[in-house]
């Protein structure tokens, strides 16, 4: 029968002398592993405290490496004492509702310049008809 273990107490095993991971609800006691692991020591050690698995797998590690883990194998997770992470939720973003002023303006911004245009185009070709 496989040990369940306790967030809590995994948690602490946190350091480059006793580190535990959390991989898919099992535990695993990699810490002999640490010194060989080609991606260092702190690539394991950031990802204690907290479920690891994602950063696992996002690594893409290789058929030999996952059978690897079974060597390193505690117990499984309680995984109701796992904390659930948080989303990030942006603040609400507050709706800009036009001022009617606020639409004429923008309007003249844009026809101003046309009727200038305009004027200047037209005048041109007036100027040019007389000579």
């Amino acid at each position: 029968m496989a040990k369940v273990l306790d967030f809590e107490d995994v948690k602490k095993h946190n350091h480059k002398t006793d580190c535990w991971l959390i991989i898919s609800g099992k535990v695993y006691d990699v810490t002999p592993f640490l010194d060989d692991h080609p991606g260092g020591d702190e690539a394991m050690i950031n990802v204690t405290g907290k479920d690891a698995t994602y950063d696992f797998d996002d690594v893409g590690h290789s058929k030999s490496a996952i059978d690897m883990l079974q060597k390193y194998y505690v117990g499984e997770i309680d995984t109701s004492t796992i904390p659930t992470t948080k989303k990030y939720k942006p603040p609400p973003r507050e709706t800009l509702k036009p001022n009617d002023s606020e639409f004429v303006v923008k309007i003249l911004q844009f026809l101003i310049p046309l009727l200038i245009l305009g004027i200047g185009v037209g005048l041109s070709f007036f100027i040019r008809k007389e000579d």
